[in-house]
């Protein structure tokens, strides 16, 4: 197939579009390399994919709406996988325009190329800051997500709704995928593992907020790759498939599913820092902050919904998979 992949130059589309193209796959990658995080990273990403000859590469902006009809109209593509948005929930808190532009104007430019285009399927990046104040735990994708603690877990919501509208008016199959805290080579360096090996390989103190009473969900990217493509492979039906991917009656009928995405375990941050001091040999210095505004003590998935409708769930745990995020880090940065 030709596919769309966006958001290609970050962390995840990277490695979503080197599965696609390994497989055989046409990947057309569109992103605006901006300069959230170090732009050299996403040009060492796209400098990989570049050496695919199935690769091409549009550098827009998506929330450009002439510029995103060029790029679809030009891939004629048959399903999308969108990933490009602005990431980072703290920086919501600095820079909120940036959200509005990026994930709701970006992503409604989006679906109206999809609708114009007749894409097969839409699968795009939703996020486990959705579930906000007051989830149960594990997080259910049947849970009520209508207290988001941070701009851009509303924004992210915000796709899910807008994509059910489109599923719903025009039969687009789409699925979203609520993504817990990724990590693994090539990561972003905002994200707590690429942050705590630099900074103690620089014997630098590392913030760990909360007093490190906190617990998370980390998926490894090998993971949530595998996922993204065993969904992408398998349309949802606008007469057969809940919206949910289990066998719950449907208050709607579209051609929409959301799933998680997720190892479906939390961890300790404490216990996290002690694993990439082991394998570092290196002890970090722990500056003790309070809970940051945007922040949540807890995730964790609830995958069962996955794994029942594609057979698949996230299974690499940290204890594998930050050895082979040092040893990238190691390796790229020659430290």
């Amino acid at each position: 197939m030709r596919i769309i992949v966006t958001g290609a130059a970050g962390f995840i589309g990277y490695h979503v579009a080197e599965r696609l193209l390994a497989r055989g796959d046409e990947v057309v990658g569109i992103d605006n390399v901006n300069d959230y995080y170090d732009p050299r990273l996403k040009e060492a990403r796209l400098a990989r994919l570049n050496r695919h000859e199935a690769f091409r590469f549009w550098r827009r902006d998506l929330a450009d709406r002439a510029a995103a009809g060029e790029a679809f109209g030009d891939a004629s593509p048959a399903c999308v996988v969108h990933l490009a948005a602005q990431a980072g929930v703290r920086y919501s808190l600095l820079n909120p325009h940036a959200y509005a532009e990026s994930n709701i104007t970006g992503f409604l430019n989006v679906l109206e190329a999809c609708r114009e285009r007749g894409v097969r399927h839409l699968v795009y990046a939703s996020s486990s800051s959705v579930y906000g104040l007051g989830q149960e735990l594990p997080y259910s994708t049947d849970a009520r997500v209508d207290h988001p603690v941070s701009l851009y877990a509303a924004t992210k919501k915000s796709n899910e709704l807008m994509a059910h509208v489109y599923s719903h008016l025009f039969g687009i199959p789409t699925t979203g995928l609520r993504f817990f805290t990724v990590y693994g080579p090539w990561g972003r360096p905002d994200m707590a593992l690429f942050r705590f090996v630099r900074a103690i390989l620089r014997e630098e103190p590392i913030d760990v907020y909360n007093h490190g009473d906190m617990r998370r969900d980390f998926t490894y990217i090998d993971d949530i790759v595998e996922g993204v493509v065993r969904v992408l492979d398998q349309p949802p039906d606008r007469a057969a498939s809940p919206p949910h991917g289990d066998e719950r009656p449907k208050p709607s009928d579209a051609p929409y599913r959301l799933f998680n995405i997720g190892y479906g375990r939390s961890i300790e941050l404490t216990r996290f820092i002690e694993l990439i001091e082991n394998q570092l040999g290196k002890k970090a210095q722990r500056r003790l902050l309070p809970l940051q505004l945007g922040d949540v003590v807890e995730t964790c998935a609830d995958v069962g919904p996955l794994k029942r409708a594609v057979g698949f769930q996230p299974q690499t745990p940290v204890e594998v998979g930050i050895p082979a995020f040092v040893e990238w880090y190691r390796e790229y940065y020659q430290t």
